[in-house]
């Protein structure tokens, strides 16, 4: 009796396992007889994402403690310290266990920096609406966090501009600042010590947020200029070029 005729292979087609797909193996460019084993990351439904989001309902409670009775109210200014130490913590907690137990996301890196953005918005508007900080200082430190948000976006297709050490101390000198700010003066021995020292790291997070600002469009216009989809691009126009001025030629 002769050999059956094996049966000829389907052609392998490269490309992403598309979620919920796992059983077509045709899709993944593998050997049909391997086990398929998908393409996992972490899910989205994690401590350090939970974290995230308590500090983002965290701000709108943090700013009505804030501005209950003008803060003028030491109970309620003591109230707001607490909410936005507790927030400010839980920042650097799930950045923490995101990078060490591998939980980072596509959500956490969109949620996180929002959440931060947001609290720091709710403070300063917050105090300036009670006449504690200028509004030119908010307006200034708000510009430039929202507006390098939108630079990050704006070159985001050419690739991604990680924090540096200045935006970490700037975060830090915010923080600090504002909390010193917080911080209800009527329960302090020497107030205009208090006063001096918040002031001055309110001063120098201002200038810190403008020079880091600065940094940052700096270095997404050069990102822009020498990405390789920029080298693609121009790449591209040249060939198109070169073959418009072939068909020309005489």
């Amino acid at each position: 009796m002769s050999e059956p005729t094996p049966r000829p292979k389907r052609p392998v087609r490269p490309g992403p396992l598309a979620e919920g797909r796992a059983s077509d193996p045709y899709r993944v460019g593998i050997d049909p007889a391997s086990p398929v084993v998908p393409e996992t990351g972490p899910s989205a439904w994690n401590i350090a994402n939970y974290l995230t989001v308590l500090r983002l309902l965290l701000v709108p409670v943090f700013g009505w403690l804030l501005l209950l009775d003008g803060g003028a109210d030491p109970t309620f200014r003591w109230a707001a310290f607490a909410v936005f130490a507790v927030a400010m913590v839980t920042d650097r907690v799930d950045g923490d266990l995101a990078r060490s137990r591998g939980l980072v996301t596509n959500f956490g890196k969109v949620a996180d920096p929002i959440a931060d953005k947001a609290l720091v918005t709710m403070a300063l508007i917050g105090l300036s609406s009670i006449g504690e900080v200028p509004w030119w200082v908010t307006a200034v430190v708000l510009v430039r966090e929202w507006g390098i948000t939108a630079v990050r976006f704006w070159v985001i297709r050419h690739g991604v501009m990680a924090a540096g050490r200045g935006g970490k101390v700037k975060t830090a000198l915010q923080t600090f600042g504002i909390g010193f700010f917080l911080w209800p003066r009527t329960t302090l021995p020497v107030p205009e010590l208090w006063d001096a020292l918040a002031w001055g790291l309110l001063g120098a997070a201002v200038l810190v947020t403008v020079v880091t600002g600065i940094d940052y469009l700096v270095q997404a216009v050069r990102l822009r200029q020498t990405s390789e989809r920029t080298h693609r691009k121009r790449a591209a126009r040249a060939a198109r070029a070169a073959r418009r001025a072939g068909r020309s030629a005489p």
